[in-house]
């Protein structure tokens, strides 16, 4: 089945950012988002998935433990399990990125 944002089940979280589910099972969740600038997720961990962030459009800002990392269009950032992230657009325009989570992050998402 061909998947896109125009045809998969849509949601907000945060401060108006947007997901859609293109692809939802207990082993495997792949994710389109879009943040706009100046948003940012909690800080946050999982015990057991592992998941990728492939940048679409913009530069992606990841807090992981006490580095700072910049992801650009083009290019991906992997985090494994019991780490503690936090993606944030801190530039002028929408980010755009696909995550992909091994198990299902749905459920195994702890706030810090």
């Amino acid at each position: 089945m061909i998947r896109d944002i125009s045809n998969t089940q849509h949601y907000q979280w945060g401060d108006a950012c947007d997901g859609w589910h293109l692809v939802e099972s207990e082993t495997l969740s792949v994710i389109q988002e879009k943040m706009p600038s100046g948003t940012s997720e909690s800080a946050h961990y999982h015990h057991k998935a592992q998941q990728f962030f492939y940048i679409l459009k913009g530069i992606a800002t990841f807090d992981v433990g006490d580095q700072r990392h910049y992801v650009a269009a083009g290019k991906g950032f992997h985090i494994l399990p019991e780490v503690k992230h936090q993606i944030s657009n801190l530039e002028e325009h929408d980010l755009e990125f696909i995550v992909v989570s091994e198990p299902k992050s749905h459920g195994d998402r702890i706030n810090t």
